[in-house]
């Protein structure tokens, strides 16, 4: 399906989403696209959605980020695809279970529901109730900085983690190539030519025999 404007409107009025986010080129469908992932979980996604379509408080949904899509994959940090986000529209989570039809169809049904949020705060405990009335009272300005320093918090953490595999990918080549240098060495001075004349005597021990 075609991700529009209406569908990204009808998406934030549920409560609860699992969502398929993905980047194909259009025209887009779970079948059409190149991403390979994606086809081999068409027939399993589209069966749950068909499931959940006209449910009251849930919806299962496929998202297109590289056309009117890409503000909620922005907002909710996709980084690759296809990527499985699951809970309030205007928070997404990422889903790490299996995505077997059996597995995902169980998760749906376990925490495509109401959850605590302003709008449902009977379903909160004390500790976010008490969260909740205090982002409350913040201006529209404050929230909005409290986004952003949390969001930087978010990036920081990805960056070092890249950082961090970067070194530890020159690290792997560093040793690699340490380790092809004494290979190399061990062979060129003369490893071979010792298999090859311990060989040779052996031979000669049985011709003369």
């Amino acid at each position: 399906m075609i991700f529009t404007t209406y569908y990204s409107c009808l998406l934030r009025s549920f409560e609860t989403l699992l969502v398929l986010t993905l980047s194909p080129p259009p025209p887009f469908s779970l079948v059409s696209t190149q991403c390979g992932h994606c086809k081999k979980m068409a027939p399993d996604w589209e069966k749950l959605a068909e499931v959940w379509d006209g449910h009251e408080v849930g919806m299962i949904a496929d998202v297109d980020c590289t056309t009117e899509g890409k503000p909620l994959c922005d907002a909710n940090g996709v980084k690759g695809f296809p990527s499985l986000k699951y809970g309030d529209p205007t928070s997404l989570e990422d889903y790490q279970g299996s995505r077997t039809y059996k597995d995902l169809a169980k998760f749906a049904e376990e925490n495509l529901k109401p959850v605590c949020s302003p709008a449902n705060i009977d379903l909160c405990d004390d500790e976010k109730k008490k969260q909740i009335e205090e982002y409350m009272k913040l201006s529209v300005e404050d929230i909005d900085a409290k986004i952003e320093s949390e969001e930087e918090k978010l990036e920081e953490a990805e960056t070092e983690f890249k950082d961090a595999v970067s070194k530890l990918q020159d690290k792997y080549q560093e040793l690699s190539q340490d380790k092809d240098d004494k290979i190399a060495a061990v062979k060129e001075s003369g490893l071979g030519l010792l298999k090859s004349i311990k060989a040779a005597k052996a031979k000669a021990g049985k011709d003369e025999l």
